[in-house]
């Protein structure tokens, strides 16, 4: 999943991300400030992260080698 979400600069916001299969994922945020890199099991489990809009916003979430399954992610405001 690659994104630039159109999201008012400065404004906090929540990541919710979720993987049913096997394996694992990771997100990224580009600027690298925005957000934590976090993992995101396969498992069925939500991984949240907190973060702060910037200009030019990029989110990523990359399966890992030998990873299957899908992903659902959404943003809200806290």
């Amino acid at each position: 999943m690659h994104t630039r979400p159109g999201l008012v600069g400065g404004a906090a916001y929540e990541l919710t991300v979720v993987c049913a299969g096997k394996g694992g994922a990771d997100i990224e945020f580009t600027p690298t400030g925005a957000g934590s890199k976090r993992s995101v099991p396969c498992d069925g489990s939500a991984v949240s992260e907190r973060f702060t809009a910037h200009g030019s916003l990029r989110l990523d979430v990359r399966g890992r080698p030998g990873s299957a399954g899908m992903i659902a992610w959404r943003i809200d405001k806290p």
